[in-house]
């Protein structure tokens, strides 16, 4: 799996168990919907690190928390 893909299911999977909608990420973090969108789509490439900073933010964990799943063990450079 590509490490984008990885990235974007494990927002999506985020959004699903806050039970939050990409507008709540966004006001919840600041960065733009249009940016949210890209990402989530994957029509972004993978997101800068201040970025998913605040994206984790948003959702009340940590970057470490974030990557602490089996998506991200053998991911391969996009």
């Amino acid at each position: 799996m590509k490490l984008t893909d990885a990235i974007r299911k494990r927002i999506n999977y985020y959004l699903r168990n806050n039970n939050m909608t990409v507008w709540q990420l966004y006001k919840a973090t600041g960065i733009p919907k249009s940016t949210l969108c890209a990402i989530i789509n994957g029509t972004s490439k993978i997101p800068r690190n201040d970025t998913l900073l605040h994206i984790c933010e948003g959702f009340g964990i940590t970057l470490r928390e974030f990557y602490d799943d089996e998506l991200f063990e053998n991911v391969e450079q996009d």
